[in-house]
């Protein structure tokens, strides 16, 4: 069976290092590698970068095959599963800010938090009033009923850890889409996985926590589970990982620097 695999980073920013190891981890591992650009937050996400995170893969030798897809210009597609979850009674409106989600549990420093449900017992026309009054809102998976529905038995494999039991009612009820961002991360990567057939996911270790969620949302899709590998993270020279909200240098201006696509791979080899 061919190996299917992908790297989709979020146009955000240039790519580091800690991005390009992963991109490096998956072309090692699969025989088809798609990339994809998650850039359904288009309040952080600048058209700059796209075309700047296929020339630095391109650079240091990492080759994709088949179209760039661009989440942005498929809304309709998570539109549809949007609708479809509804339709069976699996989410709700809620009206809720993130720092009134905060202080009701006490976490007024920020951080994120699981929700308490506040939103969930307002009655039919309590909603009704909030949403003729223009009142913005989520869509948030009620998690109770989800987990109901698939009955248990979630679990998913991951190449360094191996079987792993999912357990995404931990998480609360979370946020499939915003007014502001028209579907969730969650979501929308499970879409696309299953749509590209991937067989493989490489990723951060970092996202660990988001697969339990993940592997939920598949059964109630009545989508496959891929194989997960959630790696090690890359660290600069004082253990920090390298991340761009901490300064790590892009492959740009490492390239720039004078940097060789060698030195960086070589980096990468010694850190498997």
């Amino acid at each position: 069976m061919s190996i299917v695999s992908r790297f989709a980073p979020s146009p955000t920013g240039y790519l580091h290092e800690g991005h390009a190891f992963s991109a490096w981890k998956a072309r090692r591992l699969a025989d088809w590698l798609w990339l994809r650009l998650e850039d359904i937050d288009a309040t952080r996400c600048k058209s700059a970068f796209y075309g700047a995170i296929a020339e630095d893969l391109a650079w240091l030798g990492v080759e994709w095959q088949g179209e760039m897809r661009v989440q942005s210009a498929h809304l309709p597609d998570y539109g549809a599963v949007l609708a479809g979850l509804r339709a069976r009674g699996l989410l709700y409106e809620c009206f809720c800010t993130r720092t009134e989600v905060n202080a009701a549990l006490g976490a007024p420093h920020g951080g994120e938090a699981v929700y308490p449900g506040i939103c969930q017992g307002l009655s039919a026309d309590e909603r009704a009033e909030k949403l003729a009054r223009g009142e913005k809102f989520a869509w948030r998976l009620d998690m109770a009923r989800a987990l109901a529905a698939v009955g248990g038995g979630l679990r998913f494999y991951d190449e360094y850890r191996g079987w792993i039991e999912a357990e995404p009612g931990r998480f609360g009820d979370v946020v499939l889409a915003r007014k502001e961002v028209m579907a969730s991360y969650h979501l929308c990567v499970v879409h696309d996985d299953a749509l590209q057939g991937v067989t493989h996911v490489v990723r951060g270790e970092d996202l660990l926590a988001a697969t339990h969620v993940h592997v939920l949302l598949q059964r109630l899709l009545g989508l496959g589970t891929p194989v997960y590998a959630h790696h090690r993270l890359l660290k600069d020279a004082t253990g920090r990982r390298l991340a761009k909200r901490d300064g790590a240098l892009s492959l740009r201006a490492l390239r720039e620097a004078g940097v060789t696509p060698g030195e960086i791979l070589r980096r990468f080899e010694e850190a498997e």
